[in-house]
């Protein structure tokens, strides 16, 4: 507590004046605390920022496992299969019945010849679609074994080769991706809605990366 005196005057006689001295009480505030919340304070915000961002990290590490797993799965996809694309989508329906726009196909190359038959997913030079059609005729050159391979939809009315380049009578195993030895039912919607609105698949990948970066421990 710090006092501070000050002067006041009495009249006691006529022209005559005494001096007196009276206390003023003040307080003054004590700057230790002020600095000491204010420390706290301090302390407190650099704590949650701290935790925001060591959380928002994990948040990163989650999203680039995720990534990085589904790229192993894949790669591991393809050496299994012998296939370049292991999984592809059927978007037309040509092959109806047995296999309908939307279906997922599941691939395999393996060395045994292609024979009539077979459902195989083929390539055009120059083309970047693939196609999903049944091999209806192989004939083979005796003098090099090399395969000639017919196609056709189950579902239409003629064979491929309208449909292969100007010229092109047949196929050769080099346009040959894999046989399909398996399928999923309509789990390929997904992609051709996407490939159909391309913005969705931006929307798509933007709730996922959110979703993780949002996602509570």
């Amino acid at each position: 507590m710090v006092t501070q005196p000050y002067l006041s005057f009495e009249l006691q006689e006529p022209n005559t004046f005494s001096v007196s001295k009276k206390k003023e009480s003040r307080t003054i505030p004590n700057p230790t605390n002020a600095h000491t919340t204010m420390g706290w304070v301090a302390d407190t915000l650099h704590s949650v920022n701290s935790i925001q961002l060591r959380e928002l990290f994990n948040h990163f590490i989650t999203l680039g496992l995720i990534v990085t797993s589904a790229l192993v799965i894949w790669k591991a996809l393809i050496c299994v299969s012998g296939c370049q694309s292991p999984v592809v989508v059927v978007i037309s329906p040509s092959m109806e019945p047995g296999f309908g726009r939307g279906d997922i196909l599941f691939l395999h190359m393996s060395k045994d010849p292609i024979r009539a038959g077979d459902i195989v997913v083929y390539n055009i030079d120059g083309k970047d679609i693939p196609i999903v059609h049944r091999v209806i005729e192989v004939r083979e050159r005796q003098n090099t074994e090399e395969a000639y391979i017919l196609t056709k939809g189950d579902n239409n009315p003629s064979d491929d080769r309208v449909m292969y380049n100007p010229g092109q009578k047949w196929l050769q195993e080099h346009h040959i991706m894999g046989r399909a030895v398996g399928f999923l039912p309509y789990v390929g919607w997904v992609t051709i809605i996407m490939t159909d609105i391309p913005v969705l698949k931006y929307i798509l990948i933007g709730a996922l990366g959110l979703l993780v970066l949002t996602m509570k421990e």
